[in-house]
């Protein structure tokens, strides 16, 4: 598209001002909800965009996402490169829903290729109501703004009760473990949070002890919902045959 008409377009995107941004804001929420409403049940991935294939933690993420996705769990990712696109290709050849929900920005301008479900966005805070609302638990490999922003804004609100509590697991004790010590040494001492939000997040260093996390939520969450609905849903329904697949390969 020429300079000439983009220009065009941002003019007219002006004089139909907040009513026109309204209107593309809720066509993304309803495109979203639409797509991944039969999704779950679901982990979501954060991580670096830079990391490499030969990297430590893209071959970390690769092994934890094909894990699950053997298991049953759909994985769902922001969609670009690095850890990113290492989640998506463990669920991808794990056979499972390998979700990616894209945003354009400068350093990742395509989707990666082990995308079996591919949403596009361009409101950062839409994209981040759907990495939220169809995941169990978050798994966060060490990353840059984009990750810490995703990690504060899932702890906030837990914290807040906006949000209902679900396990926030850092992966890679070497690159986690300063933050939370400034957490506990400086954040708890100046009284800005309780130690007991410490708890709010698990520190691994193993894809086993993310499945083992994983497990025990899903567990908690099947008789949550089987309590609160009374009889079996569709999304009731796959969890329990996650959970039977679980402990059947722990004693095989």
């Amino acid at each position: 598209m020429s300079k000439d008409s983009l220009k065009i377009i941002e003019e007219l995107k002006l004089r139909q001002g907040d009513t026109w941004r309204v209107l593309k804001i809720m066509s993304e929420f309803v495109q979203g909800f639409d797509e991944l409403a039969s999704v779950g049940p679901a982990v979501t991935f954060f991580g670096s965009s830079r990391s490499k294939e030969k990297d430590r933690y893209y071959r970390l993420a690769y092994e934890t996402a094909f894990n699950l996705g053997k298991l049953g769990y759909a994985i769902i990712t922001g969609g670009g490169p690095g850890i990113m696109e290492a989640a998506n290709r463990g669920a991808y050849d794990s056979g499972a829903v390998s979700v990616g929900l894209n945003i354009e920005i400068p350093r990742e301008q395509h989707p990666n290729r082990y995308q079996t479900l591919s949403l596009k966005f361009d409101y950062f805070f839409v994209r981040k109501v759907m990495l939220l609302k169809y995941s169990l638990v978050y798994v966060i490999f060490p990353g840059g703004f984009g990750t810490f922003d995703e990690l504060f804004e899932a702890l906030t609100l837990i914290q807040t009760g906006k949000s209902y509590k679900f396990p926030l697991i850092l992966f890679g004790k070497e690159f986690w473990e300063p933050l939370l010590d400034y957490m506990r040494n400086y954040m708890v001492k100046f009284g800005t949070i309780d130690e007991s939000d410490l708890d709010l997040m698990s520190l691994v260093d193993t894809p086993q002890e993310v499945v083992e996390i994983v497990y025990r939520r899903s567990k908690e969450k099947y008789k949550f919902l089987e309590k609160y609905y009374g009889e079996e849903t569709n999304f009731m329904e796959k969890l329990r045959r996650i959970i039977r697949n679980h402990e059947t390969s722990s004693h095989s």
